[in-house]
């Protein structure tokens, strides 16, 4: 940690935040870019941001040695959320101070202290700054808190503009500033029901009516088909009753608001979940999935059938936004806490802004997206909420080159 703030460098960097506002840019990717500037000028280890809504705080962006934190869940029941939203505004925080898992994991990598500032708008908690120090490092001067809370506030002023943020929906700076233009509760509920039956009636008929079609064919001409055309409808057959099994799988869980018929997670092979996963895809994805797994990877804690349904969605995710016979590749890896799959394609990849919002129910980019790209908008919707449920995280990124890499990190047992 350096003995004094580097402004020189701050304001630089700051001077291109707000170039990248005056040509149009918004929300995560200015919100990065403030991270990546604020890290090197404070002398910080990593940077964090973490948005509050009324369900908890999740970690939306996140540099240097706090990166492995992107998505982490802060449920509202956490102590570690509490400490956040209440007490000074902006303050030097130890780590191991904190209480539940969060603390481990920060003490794992060797993050001992954090200055923490709220970001308000009237009041109201959005989220929360941290600036992340080394064991090894100085306690942080009054310098490094005062740019902290100027930080903070800008980002809350970011929110103020509600241009690309909050990332969910469901934050209280969309309660406190939506004023009359807001649709109420009832009819947000009304329009997403509307929309849920129209799509899913209409993911629903296309495996349906191929079905019928393939059956009725064979039904009808069996003695005139060759046994190829007769093996070929067979296999079509099956593909797609394998693909409404999925979108049947999905509006189960999407309507029990919880993963049934499993207990507590439990110690497990991941590698070996992966392999039969993989394994269970369709023919032809699982033919272009390449899996790349360490000859020793310790145990997670979760549900194998869960999770085996997690790396089907994120797979079949991937191959919907790829070109026709792209690769995939899953591979693992594990840290001092966690145990993580990765599932990367050479698809269309996902915009910086969007890398949140993919999780949100029904959510399925812009309405082209929709066009050319047809479902529920559920797969990551529910991927996002078995991985949590099994104390997980879940997060998307894009892929250096083009594409995207979508993570899930589990406990380590």
């Amino acid at each position: 940690m350096p003995d004094r703030t580097d402004y020189p460098a701050l304001i630089a960097g700051h001077t291109v935040i707000i170039e990248m506002i005056n040509s149009g840019d918004v929300g995560l990717p200015v919100l990065n870019r403030l991270l990546q500037v604020a890290q090197p000028a404070l002398g910080a280890a990593g940077m964090a941001f973490v948005e509050f809504a009324p369900s908890g705080g999740r970690v939306i962006a996140a540099t240097g040695a706090a990166e492995w934190a992107v998505g982490r869940p802060l449920p509202a029941s956490d102590p570690v959320t509490n400490c956040l939203l209440t007490g000074p505004r902006v303050r030097c925080v130890r780590t191991d101070h904190l209480t539940h898992r969060l603390a481990v994991e920060l003490a794992e990598r060797g993050l001992r202290r954090m200055v923490v500032s709220r970001a308000e708008i009237a009041g109201h908690p959005v989220g929360s700054l941290h600036a992340l120090y080394l064991a090894g490092d100085d306690e942080p001067c009054s310098e490094q808190h005062g740019v902290v809370g100027y930080l903070g506030s800008c980002i809350a002023h970011m929110y103020g503009d509600q241009s690309g943020l909050p990332v969910r929906g469901d934050g209280p700076v969309v309660a406190a500033l939506a004023d009359g233009l807001a649709v109420g509760d009832q009819q947000r509920d009304d329009d997403e029901r509307e929309l849920f039956v129209a799509v899913t009636s209409h993911e629903l008929r296309t495996p349906v009516t191929v079905i019928k079609g393939y059956a009725d064919t064979l039904t009808d001409h069996w003695e005139s088909l060759s046994e190829t055309d007769r093996r070929q409808a067979a296999r079509v057959i099956g593909q797609r009753a394998n693909e409404l099994a999925r979108i049947l799988d999905r509006l189960l869980t999407s309507a029990a608001e919880a993963w049934p018929g499993e207990g507590p997670p439990a110690p497990l092979d991941l590698a070996e979940t992966l392999r039969l996963a993989v394994a269970d895809l369709p023919a032809d994805l699982r033919r272009r999935t390449t899996l790349r797994l360490p000859a020793e990877l310790p145990r997670a804690v979760g549900h194998r059938q869960s999770l085996g349904t997690v790396l089907t969605e994120l797979a079949t995710n991937a191959d919907k936004y790829s070109p026709p016979g792209s690769p995939i590749e899953v591979s693992a890896e594990a840290d001092g806490q966690t145990v993580c799959f990765r599932v990367s394609d050479r698809g269309i990849g996902v915009r910086p802004e969007h890398v949140e919002r993919a999780f949100d129910r029904f959510w399925q980019g812009d309405s082209g997206d929709r066009r050319r790209y047809p479902g529920t908008g559920l797969g990551l919707y529910l991927v996002r909420r078995i991985v949590e449920q099994q104390d997980g995280w879940v997060f998307l990124r894009p892929r250096t080159g083009g594409g995207t890499v979508a993570e899930v990190r589990l406990p380590r047992r």
